[in-house]
């Protein structure tokens, strides 16, 4: 038995989007060192400030200026920090409510150590020496010993409004194949592809999945399967991916490897990308070093019949 596998892997990607009037003014107004909230139509102040208020679902635009310094309400230690969070050495995450505010805003707490944070005690804000117009423009809270600030009205209006943010969302973990997948890792290292046989149905599944989706038995069987196969269905692609050195457009699709009951998906190449078909007769194409196939490319066979595919369409 193969050893199991296990490899660090992200999944990142880059969220932009449009900002609305109230949102705009709230990260605006972080830019000029001034924090937004809005009130409901009850009278109460929320920071950060929405849209449209969670209790009735009216819209709400009223804007209010509350002050940079509040009270925790709770709080949790972090004693290692990761990679891009707001401060690299030890801090407390903290739920502050702002002074003027009803509702507390998530941020950190640049503390000494646990022992100097306790619920109930005031902090203020401190800025960023370069802000953008993000929540990022808060560098921190820290610990402050002042009087409290007050509220006032504000019109939201600022020159050169934010009105989009790219928000870039980060997965970093291990992942572990398991075993059913770590065997056919290690085969397609070896330019073999190998599935596993259900023992109930019979059907034969690539990649395995160590148990059968239908049956909900367990799989051991392992097959041998391809490594040709034919395309069943596909689609064009015409935005090119951030870090992925493919021209567009190019054909992303689902192949039905010889002798395997299950498609998978994989780029088809050599060949015009309007000349893809439907049960166009592939082959695998393997660059060096590779551990899997780069691409798959035309064997010059005729086209399969749809009725020998058509059940895994």
């Amino acid at each position: 038995m193969p050893d199991i596998l296990s490899a660090p892997l992200v999944v990142e990607f880059p969220f932009t989007r449009s900002l609305g009037p109230v949102q705009s003014a709230f990260l605006t107004g972080l830019r000029e060192r001034t924090v937004l909230g809005v009130r409901t139509g009850d009278g109460k102040v929320l920071v950060p400030p929405v849209e449209y208020d969670p209790v009735t679902a009216e819209e709400i635009r009223d804007l209010v200026e509350v002050a940079a310094t509040g009270t925790v309400t709770t709080w949790a230690w972090n004693p290692h920090p990761r990679r891009d969070q707001p401060l690299d050495t030890p801090f407390a995450w903290v739920l502050v409510r702002l002074d003027g505010a009803d509702t507390a805003l998530l941020h950190v707490l640049d503390a000494p150590g646990p022992d100097a944070v306790h619920t109930g005690m005031r902090v203020r804000v401190r800025w960023a020496g370069t802000r953008t117009g993000a929540i990022t423009d808060i560098a921190c809270f820290e610990p402050y010993e002042g009087e409290p600030g007050g509220s006032a009205p504000h019109d939201g209006e600022f020159a050169d409004p934010v009105t989009g943010i790219v928000t870039p969302a980060r997965l970093d973990y291990t992942y572990s194949p398991g075993r059913a997948q770590s065997a056919y890792l290690e085969a397609l290292a070896g330019r073999r592809v190998v599935g596993e046989r259900c023992p109930s149905c019979l059907k034969v599944y690539v990649p395995p999945r160590g148990a059968c989706p239908t049956c909900g038995v367990a799989t051991d069987e392992r097959v041998e399967v391809g490594p040709r196969g034919t395309v069943t269905t596909f689609c064009v692609v015409n935005i090119k991916a951030k870090n992925l050195d493919i021209e567009v457009p190019y054909v992303y699709a689902h192949i039905a490897l010889d002798g395997a009951d299950l498609a998978l998906h994989a780029r088809i190449g050599g060949i015009p990308y309007d000349q893809v078909r439907m049960g166009l007769r592939v082959e695998p194409v393997w660059s060096e070093g590779n551990r899997h196939p780069d691409h798959y490319r035309p064997t010059g066979e005729p086209d399969a019949d749809y009725d020998a595919y058509k059940e895994l369409v």
